[in-house]
């Protein structure tokens, strides 16, 4: 399905409107629980390729895929301004509600969240931020705190970016490939992005939650995961072995089915 286009008033920067990029899955079902994707820091709707459909095929579900603004066909960041700090923040408390609103997604029908990687940390703000709206959020590799190893990969990717081929690569994806990967990656970078730290929010998450983190992930270790579960003990924590930072290529269908069992838990 091609992807559409909604005009947001200025959530991010002042008397500036911002174009997000969005696709439906499944629309007709409108009964069935609306899964809204959320994707990685480098990341956008195509990026996430067939897997949305795939999933919510197989659990027979509605979702909704978008790309944040600086991403995909999204409004790019100009390229002179900086994420800030609380960049994570500002996407699960103000872009998220604003486009929900302007898609007219019904609030008192709770949304799950599924996130990945900074899209996941995006779904832990918005759980915290607004507990009536959702029913459930997975997050796959999340990022709670700052840690050496995410830093560590961050400025080797960085490094395959101006060699080139990874450029070429994401390019394909995004209007504006170094608006989208500049913006990530100089704020993950910036020494004062040490201090960023989200665990206090877990707190106020009271709506069911799965997270899934792959053994071998690059960017983060399990400590991500064993702090929200540690936060939060009702959490359902699955640990892969073989696995990356991407749970959902990795390992898509044992991946589908923790996620299609965890949605049709009786509540």
């Amino acid at each position: 399905m091609k992807s559409q286009f909604v005009e947001l008033l200025s959530v991010e920067r002042s008397n500036s409107p911002v174009r997000i990029e969005y696709r439906w899955v499944n629309p007709e079902l409108r009964e069935r629980p609306l899964l809204i994707f959320l994707h990685e820091g480098l990341g956008s709707a195509a990026m996430w390729k067939s897997w949305p459909q795939d999933l919510c095929d197989a659990g027979g579900f509605r979702g909704l895929v978008y790309s944040r603004p600086g991403y995909g066909r999204s409004t790019p960041r100009p390229h002179h301004e900086r994420w800030p700090i609380d960049y994570l923040q500002r996407q699960a408390r103000n872009v998220l509600p604003a486009l929900l609103t302007q898609l007219g997604v019904d609030p008192a029908q709770p949304i799950w969240l599924i996130g990945h990687s900074d899209g996941a940390s995006i779904a832990l703000l918005y759980a915290a931020a607004f507990p009536e709206r959702v029913a459930g959020a997975v997050v796959m590799a999340p990022h709670v705190f700052v840690e050496p190893l995410a830093r560590q990969r961050i400025a080797a990717t960085r490094d395959a970016y101006l060699e080139g081929a990874l450029r070429n690569k994401l390019a394909r994806y995004h209007d504006d490939v170094d608006s989208a990967f500049w913006g990530w990656a100089e704020i993950w970078l910036d020494p004062a992005f040490l201090s960023w730290n989200i665990e206090p929010d877990l707190a106020q998450i009271r709506s069911p939650l799965l997270a899934i983190q792959g053994v071998d992930d690059e960017y983060g270790t399990l400590e991500q995961v064993r702090r929200i579960a540690r936060a939060i003990p009702s959490t359902r924590l699955i640990e892969l072995a073989g696995c990356g930072h991407s749970p959902h290529q990795d390992l898509a269908l044992p991946v589908n089915l923790a996620i299609i069992d965890f949605i049709g838990q009786p509540r």
